[in-house]
């Protein structure tokens, strides 16, 4: 648990570095850094973030720190259209990974376009020179798959930099969720901290 402390510390020295928030340093790629956590850890990880936020959000500071919890979003999604009632009774008569794949369509997660909702959300509620925070990436397995998100964000949010919280480990080419499912290979992102 000391590491860990010890990598939040890290993590909050970072995105204070005016050169972290303008993406110097990383040639042309795209802002995407992981910050992955032993799954068992997910509480004080969710503290730490709670706490960045209302320290960042305050005037202080030239920046504004944005946290986006992917579940919160799918569930808002889902109640706003009307589809998770439905997703319950089909949970009854179809079972599980029917839903997985009924969201995903209704999301257009499968979908390389500006037309994915969940994205979209994000982009359309992210400030200028914000850092974004996303979070829930375990709550929302196995209907929403980490590289996924990581794979279409950059046709939304590319201007500012952008640190996925992922329960599990990322060796900077392949996530393991919970440190025992590995999720499709994504080289993209950086490992924010080690």
């Amino acid at each position: 648990m000391v590491d860990l402390e010890n990598r939040l510390n890290k993590l909050e020295d970072k995105i204070k570095q005016p050169n972290f928030r303008k993406n110097k340093g990383l040639g042309n790629e795209v802002g995407y850094y992981v910050f992955d956590y032993p799954e068992e850890q997910e509480l004080l990880v969710r503290e730490r973030i709670h706490y960045l936020k209302s320290k960042y959000t305050t005037n202080h500071y030239d920046f504004p720190l944005v946290v986006f919890d992917l579940y919160d979003i799918i569930m808002d999604i889902l109640v706003q259209e009307g589809f998770l009632e439905l997703c319950m009774e089909f949970e009854k008569t179809k079972g599980f990974s029917e839903i997985t794949k009924a969201v995903n369509e209704m999301l257009r997660m499968e979908e390389d376009n500006q037309s994915n909702e969940l994205l979209a959300y994000i982009k359309n509620n992210t400030p200028k020179n914000a850092i974004v925070f996303l979070t829930g990436v375990g709550k929302c397995f196995p209907i929403m798959r980490s590289h996924k998100i990581l794979n279409n964000l950059h046709q939304f949010v590319d201007d500012v930099p952008v640190v996925m919280f992922f329960p599990g480990k990322y060796d900077g080419q392949s996530l393991m969720l919970f440190s025992e499912i590995k999720d499709d290979n994504y080289y993209r992102a950086f490992k924010l901290v080690d």
